[in-house]
């Protein structure tokens, strides 16, 4: 595994499959950390867009939407990861965005998230077959068969 915090940058990703972590940030646990630990494994680049430190240069919130969006862009797989300590609107916001796409997501709501319901009903209509995962350990295992299924190509 290859590992990318934001705001760094790799030289090259070619023939790497690449997984973006979206999800919580503010006000949540770094289950980023622990979503990592179970997937170690694989042959991938992971994009987490949790820094370790936020700076105090008031140009970092710019450079950090920056820097999801390219990687948002850039990824094979995104996961989704919806936490019960935020509403989480920018991870709503980028749901709402690459639902439409052809990449392969991952979605993950932990129980008591204050827009379970929205989440699973919006996400049903426009891909009725996507499976929602209460846990991190089964978004780990959909992730590995995602990368499987990637795999076969």
């Amino acid at each position: 595994m290859i590992y990318v915090e934001a705001p760094d940058v790799i030289p090259s990703t070619q023939g790497k499959k690449i997984l973006f972590l979206a999800g919580t940030i503010r006000n949540s646990s770094d289950w980023q950390s622990q979503l990592i630990e179970k997937i170690k494994t694989l042959d991938i680049v992971v994009y987490n867009p949790r820094r370790k430190y936020w700076p105090e240069d008031p140009n970092a919130a710019i450079e950090q939407i920056k820097w999801e969006y390219q990687h948002l862009q850039d990824a094979d797989i995104i996961s989704f990861w919806f936490a019960k300590t935020s509403i989480s609107p920018i991870t709503l916001f980028e749901l709402g965005s690459w639902i439409k796409t052809t990449k392969l997501l991952a979605v993950g709501i932990e129980p008591g998230y204050p827009r379970e319901l929205d989440v699973i009903i919006q996400t049903g209509l426009e891909q009725p077959d996507l499976r929602i995962f209460r846990n991190l350990d089964h978004l780990a295992n959909e992730i590995f068969r995602l990368m499987n299924q990637l795999s076969s190509f």
